[in-house]
């Protein structure tokens, strides 16, 4: 909690209540939520805030850099709390997406570098399968 209130204070930004309890949802669950999926999940607790005030909580939680924004190919967005470099996965039947923990592609960057003139900064590997639940009731 710390960490947000020290970033909004250094970027001059308004530290709102819907920017908070937005990003302690994200920070509280390992899924990546939609912004309609967390506006869902809060409206018991914050009847008042609409889904425009998530989407725009979560476009300045992303652009401080407190929240990565997963595009997964569904035509919306997803989001992480977590926002250190790490892969997804996505279940092409039910569409969750889940983190791949104790792997990272930061050695890929310094591979790709003879083949562009590109300085790499850095990159978002997404994986695509079906989850344990799906896979069961495919067979």
């Amino acid at each position: 909690m710390d960490n947000i209130t020290a970033i909004f204070k250094e970027k001059k930004l308004k530290l709102t209540p819907q920017r908070i309890a937005v990003y302690k949802y994200l920070q509280s669950t390992h899924e990546h939520p939609s912004a309609e999926a967390i506006y869902k999940s809060l409206q018991p607790s914050y009847p008042t805030m609409s889904l425009a005030t998530v989407y725009k909580a979560l476009k300045t939680l992303v652009e401080v850099g407190l929240v990565q924004e997963l595009n997964v190919g569904e035509g919306n967005f997803r989001y992480d709390g977590r926002i250190g470099t790490h892969p997804h996965i996505q279940c092409m039947c039910c569409n969750r997406v889940d983190d791949i923990e104790g792997i990272t592609f930061d050695e890929l960057n310094n591979t790709i570098k003879p083949y562009t003139d590109y300085d790499i900064v850095t990159n978002r590997l997404y994986f695509y399968g079906l989850c344990a639940k799906c896979k069961v009731s495919n067979e």
